[in-house]
């Protein structure tokens, strides 16, 4: 059986996309690190991936807003592939500055053909960059792909505009794939376990389908368990909390 093959784009400011990268191929995809000029100029076509991944960053160093510029360049140049390729069944990942974007871009909550989102992210409460660790809780009722099978995870944010605010009724609660947590999986609990403030907790979401993900946190910096802080008095493990996300996209694109 061919490999799963996914693109993780990159652009001006990208600086996630080799670990992005790395995780998708020990999860056992074939992956393509591929500038978004390529795509544009179609020297390269979504049409030949099952998987599209937005690493974090600083694309076009977050000018107007994180994520802004590139959105701009996904939503008018490369709309409607994306959108053929959501249709298809297509799974998309954005991580941090690739969260930002696809808000931004209108492809979460639900893919709206381009048109403005209800959501989006914001500077943090605390008015500073946050990078730090945090405790993460899986919400079992969402149908979210990639975090399937998982309960909770410890995994690094690295962010100055991570703070999630929606409109009222803008997504229903299967869209939280995500929350922010205390140690004893408390998704109420505040600064600094949430930390950017992010209402509801909420640290990634999905649309209706689970095919399409976003989260601020960064999966793609715990793959292997000796990435945990405090790996040598827990114990090496044979992954990281991350890696099952990769895993989890990987497995599903297989089977289609």
């Amino acid at each position: 059986m061919p490999k799963v093959r996914t693109l993780v784009l990159r652009a001006p400011g990208t600086n996630c996309d080799g670990e992005t990268a790395f995780a998708f191929r020990e999860a056992g995809a074939e992956v393509s690190l591929v500038h978004v000029n390529r795509l544009i100029r179609r020297e390269e076509t979504l049409a030949d991936y099952q998987i599209m991944a937005i690493p974090g960053g600083f694309t076009y160093g977050d000018d107007i807003a994180a994520g802004k510029v590139l959105a701009n360049e996904l939503k008018l140049k490369l709309g409607e592939e994306i959108a053929r390729f959501v249709e298809r069944g297509g799974l998309v990942l954005g991580i941090c500055n690739g969260f930002q974007i696809m808000v931004r871009a209108g492809l979460l909550p639900e893919p709206a053909g381009g048109s403005d989102s209800s959501v989006t992210l914001t500077n943090n409460d605390s008015g500073k960059f946050e990078c730090r660790w945090t405790y993460l809780q899986a919400n079992p009722a969402s149908p979210c792909v990639f975090t399937q099978g998982i309960e909770g995870m410890y995994l690094p944010v690295a962010h100055g505009e991570g703070k999630l605010v929606a409109q009222p009724g803008a997504f229903s609660d299967t869209n939280i794939a995500l929350q922010y947590a205390d140690e004893q999986g408390d998704t109420q609990a505040g600064y600094p376990y949430n930390p950017a403030g992010s209402m509801d907790n909420i640290a990634g979401i999905c649309d209706k389908s689970g095919r399409i993900f976003g989260l601020m946190p960064h999966p793609e910096r715990h793959i292997r368990s000796t990435q945990h802080p405090q790996w040598t008095r827990l114990g090496a493990k044979k992954h990281g909390d991350g890696f099952q996300v990769f895993r989890n996209a990987v497995r599903w694109a297989k089977a289609l």
